[in-house]
C-alpha cells in the first residue's frame, strides 16, 4: 500500500534556490529583454552551505515519503524520500541499509536529511535481518534499480539516474563497499561504521568516504574501517574519518558530526557542488581525518 505523506521545512522558501544560479538579462530580438537563470553547475542545490546548515538536522527542501511494499524484489521493502521542488531539474539518488540485526529504523534518519538537501533517497528492510555484507550490497543496488525503473512517478520524474549513490551502517556500510566495487558508474558511497571480513578493496573505483567511531567496539577502526580505505588504491576520491565518541551505535540516530560528512560528501560527489569541499577537507568533531584530496576544488 502507498502512503505519501508532505513534509514541510520551516525555512522560508525564497532560500530553497539561492545560490541556484545568477539572473541574467538576455537580448531577445532587438530591445526586448527576458531574464534566464545561468548555472555553472546545472546540478548544484540549495543555498551556499554554512558550518551551521551542513550539521543541521534538515535543509531547505521540503519532502514527501512513499512507502515501497513487501511485495518488490530484490529487496524487502522500504521507505522513499523525495524533494518537492520540481523548478531545479532532478536530483541524485542514494540507497541505505541498515546493518546486522538492524530495521530500517536504524536509517531512517538520514531519509529527511537528505531529501531535504535535494536528494531522492530510499531507506530498506533487508530480506533478512541476518543478511551478509555482499546480500546487503546487492540489495543496495536492486533498491537503485527500483528507484530508477519501477518507482512511482512522481518519484522518477525528480530522479536523475546516472547520478546515483550508496550509504550503509554496519554491515550495510559493508554492503555499499560490496555495491560500488560491483558497479563503478555509481558516483558516491558512505559506509557509517562498515563491517565486512573482506578487507581489500582495491577494485573500487568510486568516491568513497568510510566513516569510523573512536567508541566502536563492533566494528573499530584498526579492524575494518582503517584497512578498508587503506586498500581502496583504484579509488582516486577517497577518505577516511575517525569520529570522536562515537560508538557503533551513533550511528543510528542523528548526529550532527556524521550527518554532515554524509551530506558534503554526496553534495560533493554526486551534484560535483564544490561548495561542499572545506566541508570535507576541513571536518570538525574528528580525531582522525585522511584522504587523498584531489576533489578539494
Amino acid at each position: 500500500m502507498r502512503i505519501s505523506k508532505k513534509i514541510a521545512v520551516a525555512i522560508p522558501a525564497a532560500l530553497a534556490i539561492a545560490g541556484a544560479g545568477v539572473v541574467v538579462a538576455i537580448p531577445d530580438a532587438g530591445a526586448a529583454q527576458t531574464s534566464q537563470v545561468v548555472t555553472a553547475n546545472p546540478h548544484q542545490r540549495g543555498p551556499d552551505p554554512t558550518p551551521e546548515t551542513v550539521r543541521a538536522p534538515q535543509g531547505t527542501f521540503a519532502f514527501s515519503t512513499y512507502s515501497v511494499p513487501a511485495s518488490v524484489t530484490g529487496f524487502g521493502q522500504g521507505t522513499i524520500y523525495y524533494p518537492d521542488d520540481t523548478t531545479q531539474g532532478t536530483f541524485a539518488g542514494v540507497a541505505i541499509s541498515p546493518g546486522y540485526t538492524g530495521p530500517e529504523a536504524s536509517v531512517a534518519w538520514l531519509g529527511p536529511r537528505l531529501a531535504s538537501r535535494g536528494f531522492v533517497v530510499i531507506t530498506i528492510t533487508t530480506n533478512s535481518r541476518y543478511d551478509q555484507p555482499t546480500s546487503r550490497g546487492k540489495q543496495l543496488l536492486a533498491a537503485l534499480d527500483y528507484l530508477t525503473k519501477q518507482s512511482p512517478t512522481e518519484v522518477r520524474q525528480r530522479l536523475d539516474a546516472t547520478r546515483l549513490g550508496v550509504m550503509g551502517h554496519s554491515m550495510g556500510g559493508g554492503g555499499a563497499l560490496y555495491a560500488a566495487y560491483k558497479r563503478p558508474s555509481l558516483k558516491a558511497a558512505v559506509p557509517l561504521a562498515p563491517w565486512n571480513l573482506i578487507k581489500n578493496w582495491s577494485g573500487i573505483r568510486v568516491p568513497t568516504l568510510v566513516v569510523a567511531g573512536t567508541a566502536d567496539k563492533t566494528a573499530s577502526a584498526g579492524a575494518h574501517s582503517l584497512p578498508f580505505y587503506s586498500s581502496m588504491t583504484g579509488a582516486r576520491e577517497r577518505a577516511f574519518a575517525d569520529v570522536t565518541g562515537a560508538d557503533h551505535l551513533t550511528f543510528v540516530r542523528e548526529d550532527p558530526v556524521i550527518g554532515a560528512l554524509a551530506v558534503s560528501w554526496l553534495k560533493r560527489f554526486l551534484d560535483d557542488d564544490t561548495r561542499y569541499a572545506p566541508f570535507i577537507t576541513e571536518p570538525v568533531g574528528l580525531s582522525r581525518f585522511l584522504c587523498s584530496c584531489p576533489y578539494a576544488g
